[in-house]
């Protein structure tokens, strides 16, 4: 199919540019490869060579020649929309570490301690940049990028060149999914908000009952002390959740290549 001539056909071009457009798409969201952290021109060549491995083993056929640039620019955004809506789910579970952060780093007081975070070149609550990082590690070691890139290969399968279809089912599924942000989020976040509410409300019986006690100056030590320590209890729980939420990725995976195949 595709002969590494000096001077390919204008068709096989095409062919190769809408591959890479759906591969770019995967990678630009997908976490550790998307964000700042990854240098620009790393993932140039990162993309460029998965295509080229990629684009011998398609047997697919090419749609219709476009008859002016604005259809080729409009197939070559679909093939980048599919890229990046298989990359989302992942996302979704990334953005329920994050918000898992910001519960936890509220409650332990640690609204004002921001760092910079490596993955998006922004400035974000510690917390949140810690459990992350935790996530990462373990979307590496679950070879979770693997499914990825077996679902470049079986993208092509199921959904043609220019097969791309924004149904209503497809809008609703993607709503469900981010709907999990909040799920996710607050499962994780559960046993150090349970721990640093009960906390809290000792705290307030205290000051009742012992109003010469100075209760901020107690308690602002105690929450991070406290919070850090359940946090490393149940960090098991923790990495279990993400475990089981990445575990659904290639249901949810075969679910998208469903409904982006049909139309409507």
């Amino acid at each position: 199919m595709f002969s590494l001539l000096p001077f390919p056909s204008p068709r096989e071009v095409i062919f190769f540019m809408l591959v890479l457009s759906r591969v770019a798409g995967i990678f630009a969201a997908l976490p550790v490869f998307g964000g700042r952290r990854m240098p620009l021109h790393i993932k140039v060549i990162t993309v460029s060579m998965i295509t080229l491995v990629c684009f011998p083993t398609l047997s697919v056929s090419l749609p219709q020649m476009p008859s002016d640039a604005f259809s080729l620019a409009l197939l070559a955004f679909s093939e980048v929309m599919i890229g990046l809506t298989l990359s989302l789910i992942t996302q979704i579970i990334f953005a329920a570490v994050e918000f898992c952060g910001q519960i936890i780093g509220m409650q332990m007081g640690l609204t004002i301690a921001s760092i910079i975070d490596p993955s998006q070149g922004t400035q974000n609550q510690i917390m949140s940049v810690l459990l992350t990082l935790f996530t990462t590690l373990m979307f590496l070691s679950l070879n979770i990028h693997h499914l990825f890139i077996r679902a470049i290969i079986d993208s092509f399968k199921v959904i043609p060149l220019g097969g791309w279809h924004l149904s209503g089912e497809l809008v609703n599924f993607l709503v469900m999914r981010t709907a999990d942000i909040f799920i996710i989020g607050i499962r994780l976040a559960a046993p150090v908000m349970v721990a640093l509410l009960l906390t809290t409300v000792a705290l307030g019986i205290m000051a009742r009952v012992f109003p010469q006690m100075n209760i901020f100056m107690i308690s602002m030590p105690l929450n991070i002390g406290l919070g850090l320590i359940i946090l490393g209890m149940t960090l098991t729980i923790f990495l279990h959740v993400i475990e089981v939420s990445f575990g659904h990725l290639s249901e949810q995976i075969t679910t998208l290549f469903r409904l982006m195949a049909k139309g409507g």
